[in-house]
């Protein structure tokens, strides 16, 4: 009897810790190759995306490279069953200064575009980006309700896709970044900007995304907070809750 029951015990332990490696590989399968989780930690994406989204990012939009790999692991470089993103995809990618940091922009320029922001104005291949003014937005995650234009702006389209209407927001059209000399982007390589333009430290700044450091395209929002009060203030977190903005698809 007790020899009986001590075999049943280590029977089920053994298919206890064989379930938890078959999920842990499921898991890995997921991440790797079909999605991702990703959270939002800065407002450079607003108004399309908040700080404290969290959203899906499509793994096999774009292919595969060693960013799409646990850790990074150098064992290829370039991309496997790679396909260029659309105009308009709003996408995570590496960093390309530092591969190690998850950035999520917009892709404005694709290979061979011209890119150039004159007074605030988009232009790309010499012609001016079509934007209408859609009101006035409140930027509270400054901590100072800084009110900023909102505009719709329709992007060309890429091959024989549809042009991309989506929202940015202004604060100004001067500077430095409001205008720029006019980037052509290289092969193999996208230039990336922010929704919220006036607050974002993209390709304006730094320069192209290597078409290597593509994770995936940004699908759909699955969960939003804003944590605006104590974390251990527990009663306050269903009213933190952005029930609206969960299920929505990304733009």
């Amino acid at each position: 009897m007790a020899a009986s029951k001590a075999k049943h015990t280590t029977s089920g332990l053994r298919e206890n810790v064989k379930t938890i490696v078959y999920a842990g590989l499921i898991a890995v399968f997921i991440r790797t190759f079909l999605f991702e989780p990703f959270n939002i930690p800065s407002g450079s994406m607003i108004p399309t995306l908040l700080v404290g989204d969290y959203l899906f990012v499509e793994k096999y939009s774009y292919g595969y490279s060693r960013y799409s790999l646990p850790f990074s692991p150098d064992l290829f470089s370039g991309r496997i069953f790679g396909s260029v993103p659309h105009r308009g995809d709003v996408m995570v990618f590496r960093y390309p200064p530092d591969p190690s940091i998850d950035y999520i922009k917009r892709v404005i320029g694709l290979p061979g575009d011209k890119v150039q922001v004159q007074n605030g104005q988009l232009y790309i291949n010499g012609k001016e980006v079509p934007r209408t003014p859609d009101g006035t937005y409140v930027d509270d995650e400054s901590g100072i309700g800084m009110m900023l234009r909102e505009y719709k702006e329709t992007l060309p389209p890429s091959g024989h896709g549809k042009p991309v209407v989506h929202e940015i927001l202004k604060a100004t059209d001067k500077g430095e970044a409001n205008n720029t000399g006019v980037y052509t982007v290289p092969p193999n390589e996208l230039f990336v900007m922010g929704d919220n333009r006036d607050n974002s430290a993209d390709s304006r700044f730094w320069g192209y995304v290597p078409m290597q450091n593509l994770v995936g395209k940004a699908e759909i929002i699955f969960f939003s907070i804003d944590a605006r009060n104590p974390w251990w203030e527990f009663w306050e977190w269903p009213f933190e809750i952005r029930w609206g903005r969960i299920g929505m698809i990304i733009h």
